[in-house]
């Protein structure tokens, strides 16, 4: 079975017990993440073969996530150490009903990534990237750009645009000329809306009609997925949020896996929003142990109690 190869930031996180404001906090929960280290931790645990490429420090930190990875199933021999920078963190600080995500990363390990190695690539027909990483450095955006430029390699690109990380003014370009190149891009449409203007799924589209298959998440209510002409639409379920970092990520992992495993668009809407809804009642980014069977024992089980 083909391999999924995540490359971007590693991270570790720290998280005051929920609902918890940070300054209030006596005790932080410790887990990683990172982007596109919870996506390749969810594609592991519904059995996907799956890869990361990134960069840590020679650090306690650094030594924690390859030791997450492996335990996880996620081949982590390409992730590199940097002897001189550290692993980057962030603390996630909860102020009324938001979250506010306060990062140390400025020259972390991660911004000096600059190269995937050939042997990195063995066996890999797919590749997923966000749109983290090329604001993490001008190396950074750089080797963004080669791995979506790769030929006979399908890739996925999650926008993720972080306003901690650049201003809109830079970023629009920037995550547009990405997501172009992808085939498979995944949008909230609140961030469509923050970085490029676009109020509806239908105007994201209208800005990105390059991508074959275009995933826009509108919050609580609907995923929609644009398959070439094709349209669907799956309502979002209904969730007591707990924390909400993260779940876009067990979307975009539930999502590729399902089509990994030959699924319609449709049926991958709905594992997308099955884990992300399991990761929104959790702490940590990837806290939720779901498999494969359990994820769809639990869509069956939703399917009957909406009488479908």
């Amino acid at each position: 079975m083909s391999t999924i190869l995540c490359v971007g930031e590693a991270l570790i996180s720290l998280t005051p017990p929920a609902g918890t404001p940070l300054v209030d906090a006596t005790d932080l929960h410790l887990s990683t993440g990172g982007a596109e280290v919870n996506v390749a931790a969810h594609l592991a645990r519904l059995g996907v073969p799956t890869r990361f490429a990134g960069r840590v420090g020679q650090d306690a930190f650094g030594a924690r996530l390859r030791q997450t990875l492996d335990d996880l199933g996620v081949d982590s021999r390409f992730l590199e150490v940097d002897p001189e920078r550290p692993t980057g963190l962030y603390v996630k600080d909860a102020t009324g009903s938001a979250t506010t995500m306060r990062y140390y990363r400025s020259t972390s390990a991660a911004t000096s990534y600059r190269h995937v190695p050939a042997p990195a690539l063995a066996d890999v027909a797919h590749i997923h990237l966000t749109g983290i990483t090329p604001a993490l450095s001008d190396d950074c955006r750089q080797l963004v750009e080669e791995l979506l430029a790769l030929d006979d390699v399908k890739t996925s690109f999650d926008v993720n645009y972080r306003s901690a990380l650049w201003g809109k003014g830079e970023a629009a370009g920037i995550l547009r000329s990405l997501a172009e190149r992808a085939d498979i891009v995944f949008v909230g449409l609140d961030e469509a809306g923050d970085v490029w203007g676009c109020r509806t799924v239908d105007e994201v589209r209208r800005l990105l009609p390059q991508p074959f298959e275009l995933i826009v998440k509108d919050g609580s209510r609907e995923a929609v997925a644009f398959v070439g002409s094709r349209v669907v639409r799956v309502p979002a379920p209904v969730i007591d949020v707990v924390e909400p970092v993260g779940a876009g990520d067990a979307f975009a992992a539930a999502y590729l896996a399902a089509r990994h495993y030959g699924h319609d668009p449709e049926d991958a809407l709905h594992w997308g929003h099955t884990l992300a809804g399991a990761v929104l009642q959790v702490l940590g980014d990837h806290g939720v142990t779901m498999d494969r069977t359990t994820l769809e024992e639990q869509i069956r089980a939703e399917a009957v109690n909406h009488g479908a």
